[in-house]
């Protein structure tokens, strides 16, 4: 899961598909990063940590980190929150199977269409919420494309 900061949409993702992923006994894997620095070693935004505590997920432990180039190795799927997270995703890639593992993750619900996940940093508890509803819905598309082995 990719956003700008890795302290909003991202973690979030995060926890919300991980909780998932234990909830279905699934083997699979999830983490998050991002493009800017400034957050490294960052817990997520305390409105991040309070919508997801709401939800009976607990982000606290995550800390902001960095995209790197080797993450195209490790994992099968790279999702990104907006069209500013593919560019810089896509401005890594190594090969055309690498670019072919990044992808908008709202696309998991309606193929194509690049729908943003907005950027609730700038925002009030309503922006999370709404993030948290998006990310939400994503994550249980997500899941049972894991569970059919469709990724």
């Amino acid at each position: 899961m990719v956003c700008l900061g890795n302290i909003c949409r991202s973690p979030l993702a995060e926890g919300i598909l991980k909780e998932k992923i234990k909830n279905n006994n699934l083997d699979a894997m999830v983490e998050s990063c991002g493009f800017e620095a400034f957050h490294v070693g960052d817990q997520p935004d305390k409105r991040a940590i309070e919508i997801a505590s709401l939800n009976k997920i607990d982000i606290r432990n995550q800390r902001a980190r960095l995209f790197k180039p080797s993450f195209f190795d490790f994992y099968d799927k790279i999702y990104v929150m907006d069209e500013n997270n593919y560019k810089m995703v896509s401005s890594k890639i190594r090969s055309k199977e690498d670019l072919g593992k990044v992808d908008f993750i709202m696309n998991v619900l309606d193929s194509k269409s690049n729908t943003p996940v907005a950027d609730p940093y700038f925002g009030g508890k309503e922006n999370f919420r709404q993030t948290w509803e998006m990310l939400d819905r994503a994550t249980d598309k997500i899941i049972d494309l894991i569970k059919k082995d469709s990724l």
